[in-house]
């Protein structure tokens, strides 16, 4: 067990070069192994915006970003899952009342994962939910002790769906081995299905509307902007290691040239470009997350919907620019960057991450529209 003394961000650091192995070995189209977890949790930097009444660490939320950059720098798939399991696992332990969350967290922390769009239906029966569905993207599902799901609830009298989030043992979902994806490879983010799934109410909660049994001011965001904020960090940790490894191919001599990249203008230029977009991306990133924790803390209640959206915003920017950096750095390095290794990794898995949701449009329309009323 590591010494807790240290700060998080450095106790994330000091498990770069076991995580990078971990990473670099993982098999063509199968998953990074297990030990990364154990290793991430012997750190005690699991559960960082678990609440501290179910057994997580609840961190100050930039920690939370330094950590789990930090992981996401050491191999991007570790960091996503990590991230992934962590933020999944906040909502439940959080938002679950007391029967549900004692249930779930009996024993200690669950790896929990899986998706949470409203991808299944359900019907009461009693106090359970039967659900069906299919879902895709669950990311360190096969590493996980049980999946979430996102589902659209029938009342029993009748009227308008709920949206609801569930969780079951993992052992109770259909997973699918169809992983064949251009980054991100080793979080196995199979598909996976629930047919006729039960699964107790209490073992429920409203997506629009959570109610916010335990935990502090992280708890307070949201779903939305939370998960967002896990997009950020990972995304700024990959582009560091992206950058850093262009340093290194930098000083090299280049194949049939005599010089290096470094020793020309444009190299140095590009380079210096480069750096300072991923700086602001960080800046921005880690004011709008201060903003929103600020905000929760002094309120006690949910983020106003403009600075959730300032958050999501945030987060989507910096992932949008960690692909387009990634592309000039891999069209830089030239043939350094062609073979396997951490600088063709880092460009395939934030090229993968730009394709998500959080990565999308979808936070700039919110966000514009809201700039907009405040004139």
């Amino acid at each position: 067990m590591t010494s807790t003394a240290e700060s998080p961000a450095v106790r994330a650091a000091a498990l770069f070069d076991q995580l990078d192995e971990i990473g670099a070995a993982a098999p063509p189209g199968g998953s990074f192994d297990a030990e990364a977890l154990r290793l991430i949790a012997d750190a005690a930097l699991d559960g960082l915006v678990v609440p501290t009444e179910v057994g997580g660490r609840d961190l100050p939320l930039l920690d939370v970003m330094d950590v789990w950059a930090e992981l996401a720098r050491a191999d991007g798939s570790i960091g996503w899952v990590a991230f992934a399991l962590d933020s999944g696992l906040s909502f439940f332990g959080a938002y679950l009342g007391d029967d549900g969350a004692a249930e779930l967290f009996d024993g200690g922390l669950p790896r929990l994962a899986g998706q949470f769009a409203p991808n299944g239906t359900a019907v009461a029966d009693g106090d359970d939910w039967i659900v069906d569905g299919s879902y895709q993207f669950g990311s360190g599902i096969e590493l996980a002790t049980h999946a979430g799901c996102g589902f659209l609830a029938a009342p029993p009298g009748g009227g308008d769906p709920a949206y609801r989030f569930g969780c079951l043992p993992v052992g109770e979902v259909h997973l699918s081995g169809n992983w064949d994806v251009v980054g991100l490879r080793a979080t196995r983010s199979v598909d996976y299905r629930l047919e006729q799934a039960r699964i107790p109410d209490h073992r429920t909660f409203d997506f629009f509307a959570p109610i916010c049994h335990r935990g502090s001011a992280t708890h307070r965001f949201g779903v939305l902007p939370l998960t967002a904020v896990g997009h950020a960090a990972w995304a700024l940790g990959v582009t560091r290691r992206v950058l850093d490894e262009l340093r290194v191919a930098a000083r090299r001599v280049r194949m049939g040239a005599a010089t290096s990249i470094g020793d020309s203008d444009h190299g140095l230029i590009t380079i210096a470009r480069l750096e300072s977009r991923y700086r602001s991306c960080r800046v921005w990133a880690r004011e709008a997350c201060e903003q929103a924790e600020a905000e929760c803390a002094a309120t006690g209640d949910f983020l106003s919907a403009a600075t959730a959206n300032l958050v999501r915003q945030a987060s989507a920017h910096a992932n949008q620019e960690a692909a387009r950096i990634a592309q000039e750095a891999y069209l830089l390095a030239g043939t350094s960057a062609l073979r396997d290794g951490p600088l063709q990794r880092g460009f395939r898995d934030l090229h993968a991450g730009a394709q998500h949701f959080f990565a999308s449009n979808a936070a700039g329309l919110d966000w514009a529209r809201g700039l907009l009323q405040e004139d």
